[in-house]
């Protein structure tokens, strides 16, 4: 009987091989096996590089966590994996583990309208002109991202509304505190002020995103929707 060939990742579809499926569709497209096979290149005489990728996963129950504890010299024992494609492994885990440790120093907590003020004061209490920011948060009330969505003169800016919400869905807010500075130091909502915090309000409702504050600030002052009872 004819033995049965393993086939090559060259072999596959297009769309099916990592790199190129990476490169079409975004790295988090692809599983943890193929995002791993990229590290490995290549497998041995009888695995591709994934088949080679989900049997090391496999041997960890399938956790990442996990995987990341193994040594340099634990991973060499899979066969087809030497010390470079090891000390790779290795390194990109350490990277992850590095990125996650990052994100909870750098990400604070948003419990107050104090707690937001803190972060945008120092980039709006100077200004001589008006500006439009946001903050970006999610389900735990964690810093998602600063925007500014505005910039205009010193009696005012425009506020797209569409524009605010298009990037409160592409970094998958839960919701979100909004943000403008009055020059002239009168922290008093205007008309304006008035109406645009409702609308976006409003339609940030429709979007499953929550308001949870407007928040004026002029010099080292700020004035809270939210704590005055507006919202």
């Amino acid at each position: 009987m004819e033995e049965t060939k393993k086939l090559s990742i060259k072999n596959w579809a297009k769309d099916d091989r990592p790199r190129e499926k990476l490169l079409t569709r975004g790295s988090s497209a692809l599983s943890d096996a193929e995002l791993i096979a990229i590290l490995i290149g290549s497998g041995n005489r009888d695995e591709s590089a994934v088949a080679l990728a989900r049997r090391v996963l496999a041997t960890s129950e399938n956790s990442l966590n996990r995987l990341g504890k193994l040594t340099v010299v634990e991973l060499m024992q899979f066969r087809g994996i030497g010390e470079a494609r090891a000390v790779a492994i290795a390194a990109a885990l350490e990277l992850g583990r590095r990125r996650k440790d990052e994100e909870v120093i750098e990400k604070p907590c948003i419990q107050s309208s104090r707690d937001a003020y803190a972060i945008m004061h120092p980039i709006m209490g100077d200004l001589m002109h008006e500006e439009f920011w946001i903050i970006l948060l999610n389900r735990s009330n964690r810093l998602l991202e600063v925007l500014r969505t505005s910039q205009g003169g010193i009696s005012g800016t425009v506020t797209d509304i569409r524009m605010i919400l298009k990037n409160a869905i592409l970094h998958s807010a839960s919701s979100m505190v909004l943000f403008h500075n009055h020059p002239s130091g009168n922290l008093k909502p205007s008309r304006s002020d008035m109406d645009i915090t409702k609308k976006m309000s409003e339609a940030a409702k429709l979007m499953d995103v929550k308001v949870l504050d407007h928040i004026i600030i002029a010099d080292r002052e700020y004035f809270s929707f939210a704590d005055e009872g507006l919202l």
